[in-house]
């Protein structure tokens, strides 16, 4: 299985047998212009959002005609189980930016699990609805979503094997979100491939967790 960041939250995993999976599709030029990553080309089977916002729902744009999954709840698409998570964009119960799905979903074997804008530390109930996760996507950067100091709490709730981290500031970015170094402080030194795709098999995931950077593709 191969996972590409394209930038922001938006992401697609390959699985082994070539089907293809895009989470979180940006709006390239969204929010006038502050977000400036490249259109995405890649032609998906299916594409997943957390929540109706520009920068997280641009499946419009998208070559072909993917199958479109939002909300919570199991789902089997195409061969792929996914389940939906209901949590919220805010600690505020979605008073401020609304609802959030986190999605996990399993790939040749391997839980992937996709966060979108959490914007709160997970409850017990949440967690549970979660389940085991191999690969974490999650955001880091702070102000619209939890920052680096919450992203590093919810990440010792989920106990990924691998953590990839996301929705933090480049020069990509106009929004006044933290760089993904303030959520490298303190941690263990991460893989930096220097490229914006990583391969996972199941066998070889490791047993402690890794932090993987990867470069935007777009």
């Amino acid at each position: 299985m191969k996972i590409k960041w394209y930038g922001h939250a938006a992401f697609l995993i390959t699985s082994d047998q070539g089907l293809k999976i895009i989470l979180d599709p940006y709006e390239p030029g969204a929010f006038g212009g502050q977000l400036s990553y490249g259109k995405i080309k890649d032609q998906a089977d299916v594409a997943l959002t957390s929540h109706d916002h520009a920068d997280h729902n641009d499946t419009k744009s998208l070559p072909g005609t993917p199958q479109v999954v939002k909300g919570s709840g199991p789902k089997t698409v195409k061969g792929i189980s996914i389940k939906g998570i209901s949590t919220y964009h805010d600690p505020s119960r979605g008073s401020e930016r609304g609802a959030n799905t986190i999605f996990n979903l399993q790939v040749d074997g391997i839980q992937v699990c996709h966060l979108g804008d959490l914007g709160h530390i997970l409850s017990e109930k949440e967690l549970s609805e979660i389940g085991p996760v191999d690969i974490l996507l999650i955001p880091v950067g702070g102000f619209f979503t939890i920052d680096a100091k919450e992203a590093t709490r919810v990440s010792e709730q989920i106990k990924p094997k691998v953590l990839i981290p996301m929705h933090f500031k480049t020069e990509k970015c106009g929004f006044p979100i933290a760089p993904v170094e303030d959520f490298l402080k303190e941690k263990p030194v991460p893989k930096r491939p220097g490229t914006s795709e990583a391969t996972f098999d199941k066998a070889s995931l490791p047993k402690k967790m890794e932090i993987i950077v990867l470069e935007h593709a777009l």
